[in-house]
């Protein structure tokens, strides 16, 4: 069992469904494209990128957990699903930190009180994973 300081919000076993846009916003990529900014993410934090929930069934989502309301200070393009104040009745699945969680887990680790992903760089990083390889020529 983890020693961490756990938020309120983070269920003691199994996983429980959590409204968004109160206790955390949720930035959602699919697949491999999910995978991709996390891997930047977890590299450019020293292995420290915040809460990211992971489903390991289906379209393997990536769930970037940002805090409550900062979905809305930014422009997220076609591709990544924001879950937060401004939508209505979007719920996110959240793991224990230990146990069968299936079909989701904690990609880092479960967070501490207070831990989020840094909005402003996973927005960076969404951008610049989404644009044209530098160099490419168009048409």
């Amino acid at each position: 069992m983890t020693s961490k300081k756990l938020p309120e919000w983070v269920p003691t076993a199994g996983h429980q469904l959590h409204l968004t846009g109160i206790h955390f916003d949720a930035i959602r990529l699919r697949g491999i494209r999910g995978e991709a900014v996390l891997q930047h993410l977890a590299t450019l934090t020293e292995g420290e990128p915040g809460p990211v929930v992971r489903e390991v069934a289906g379209a393997r989502w990536t769930y970037f957990l940002i805090p409550p309301g900062a979905s809305e200070g930014y422009d997220w393009p076609p591709g990544v699903k924001c879950f937060g104040p401004a939508t209505r009745d979007e719920w996110v699945g959240i793991p224990a930190p230990d146990g069968n969680t299936y079909p989701l887990s904690w990609r880092c680790g479960a967070p501490e009180e207070d831990e989020f992903v840094d909005p402003e760089l996973l927005h960076g990083l969404v951008l610049a994973q989404l644009a044209p390889a530098a160099g490419e020529e168009s048409g």
